[in-house]
């Protein structure tokens, strides 16, 4: 029997998903139990790791994602290599939680994105959309094994989508309610939001990047304080955001852009930092004011991202967080002040801790794309029609 065959007609599987967000800072790893597949997924996580890149391999991606200093060569061989510290992680999670690589089923990896380019353009006169994920998928499928989906963005952009936001789908799946009018915030690198109004259909689902997440914090933080991320939002507290220059920064058009949109580090790289930097030295504020402001902004352009749902602000039953930034208590405060009818939370509360979030999404994904069911949602990516997202690298 064929082992796409074999997979398709197992009902449970030991999937491993692997993720790593624009804030390159490791790879988070998640191993759980799968049963069915769609609207009737259930998911069990068994083991959850991060895995973290060396600091001289964070930097050097970095470095490559800017386009100015990137290189063809080093873009080649870092694919190989960051493959191999996934192969770390999936080794180490296997490890931790006691199971033998042999019997994992499935394995879904994301990869490093090390560059995005959601908006249509007119190249050699061909109208494109293009994405770059390194992490090279037959690499892990041949050294583990275990048949590897990996390369989740490009077939909803070969439909004219963005291809992202993806985690959209799951939390479709796993967070509609019957209840409640329910707003899943995930702050990575990039912030992004999911509306789901209660008793919503598949179709009612709105979704997209609202800006910012941790992003422009971290790289502030390297550039001021030679830390690589605001430690549960300590400086941030310690000073206070200025007005005018929150107002300055949310000229950015971007913030205006109506959804289907996705953004990323072309966005909201270097150069809106040194943006920042210059601005906060012309109004002589302090270190902590910089990192004050720049916290604010991705709370603000959360809450004013709420505009282009189906919800108003105040109709949002439940914001639950996930992502890096739920740790950050002044992006948390800050929330819980424009949010002020709403119950916000982190997802931990409902048994899925918030670091794994991304991780077990890329899990499910590779499911569904076994399973052959279309992962994408039209509405939110901007796509001309349903896809089955990834490609599949045999063992």
């Amino acid at each position: 029997m064929h082992p796409l065959i074999k997979l398709y007609n197992k009902k449970e599987k030991l999937v491993i998903g692997l993720m790593s967000g624009t804030s390159m800072d490791g790879i988070d790893a998640a191993l759980v139990r799968i049963r069915d597949s769609g609207e009737n997924t259930k998911v069990q996580l068994i083991k959850f790791i991060t895995f973290p890149y060396p600091n001289a391999l964070r930097k050097t991606l970095l470095i490559i994602s800017q386009p100015k200093s990137s290189s063809v060569e080093e873009i080649c061989r870092l694919n190989v290599v960051v493959g191999e510290y996934f192969l770390d992680a999936i080794k180490k999670i296997c490890d931790e939680a006691k199971i033998n690589l042999r019997d994992i089923d499935l394995i879904g990896s994301h990869g490093q994105t090390i560059h995005h380019l959601p908006n249509e353009e007119n190249c050699f006169g061909k109208l494109i959309r293009s994405t770059l994920q390194i992490g090279d998928p037959s690499l892990i499928a041949s050294r583990t094994g275990v048949i590897t989906v990996g390369n989740f963005r490009n077939a909803d952009m070969a439909h004219g989508g963005q291809g992202a936001p993806l985690i959209p789908y799951f939390d479709y799946l796993l967070f509609r309610s019957s209840k409640y009018n329910r707003v899943l915030l995930n702050i990575g690198g990039i912030a992004n939001v999911t509306i789901l109004p209660r008793s919503c259909k598949k179709e009612d689902v709105v979704a997209f990047d609202t800006g910012p997440g941790n992003m422009i914090i971290n790289r502030l933080m390297e550039k001021l304080y030679d830390q690589s991320y605001d430690a549960n939002g300590e400086i941030a507290l310690k000073g206070s955001f200025s007005i005018t220059l929150l107002r300055q920064l949310l000229e950015y058009p971007y913030f205006y852009q109506a959804p289907p949109k996705s953004t990323g580090r072309k966005d909201f790289g270097d150069q809106f930092v040194q943006k920042i930097l210059k601005k906060g030295v012309d109004l002589k504020l302090s270190e902590e004011d910089i990192i004050a402001t720049a916290t604010e902004l991705t709370a603000y352009t959360i809450a004013e991202g709420i505009r282009f749902s189906n919800l108003s602000r105040e109709e949002v039953d439940q914001l639950i967080v996930s992502g890096g930034g739920a740790h950050n208590r002044a992006i948390m405060r800050a929330l819980k002040r424009l949010f002020s009818k709403s119950s916000v939370m982190t997802i931990d509360q409902f048994d899925m801790p918030g670091d794994a979030k991304e991780a077990i999404c890329f899990a499910v994904l590779a499911n569904e794309t076994i399973c052959g069911n279309k992962a994408n949602i039209p509405k939110v990516t901007g796509a001309k029609k349903p896809a089955i997202l990834g490609t599949i690298a045999l063992a």
